[in-house]
């Protein structure tokens, strides 16, 4: 995860609605929510709790892990982190806000996360659901499959399922 300084100010608008977030479950923003929200929303890649745990961690080692997780379900809660089902085996997170829609690409082998954004599926998608009178409020799409360098170790015997 990458962690980068952030210049004054650039956070305002995450912090406030993390603020409203935490007075509506009367929780208060501790400094070790702080530093946990911080990490979120300055890490521009995907991220599980325990990574998310683990990077904090090493700047205060106070910090719990189930506060990392409550901490992301008011961030989920807020709009501010959405969580993504790459794996059965755990939940990834991803900072959202700022960021252009995108859809991803998840590989079966190594786990390497592509991101894209196609207009035309956009497009269709919304053809499809107006054509079937549903009214989508939001989506995550997520192709399941080989990135390039699996594909090319897999061998020329492929199969699509």
């Amino acid at each position: 995860m990458n962690h980068k300084s952030v210049p004054p100010g650039a956070l305002d608008g995450e912090m406030s609605a993390l603020r409203e977030a935490l007075e509506s479950r009367r929780l208060s923003l501790t400094p070790q929510r702080l530093e946990i929200a911080r990490e979120a929303f300055t890490t521009h890649e995907h991220f599980t709790a325990e990574e998310l745990y683990d990077r904090v961690r090493k700047r205060d080692p106070r910090v719990g892990r189930m506060t990392v997780y409550r901490t992301l379900a008011v961030l989920v809660e807020a709009g501010l982190v959405e969580e993504r089902a790459f794996s059965k085996e755990r939940v990834h997170y991803e900072h959202v806000v700022g960021h252009p829609h995108h859809d991803h690409m998840v590989c079966v082998r190594c786990g390497r996360i592509l991101e894209f954004s196609s207009p035309r599926i956009e497009k269709e998608q919304d053809r499809i659901a107006k054509a079937l009178g549903f009214r989508p409020l939001h989506h995550q799409h997520t192709l399941f499959g080989m990135c390039r360098a699996c594909d090319k170790k897999q061998g020329p015997e492929r199969k699509r399922t």
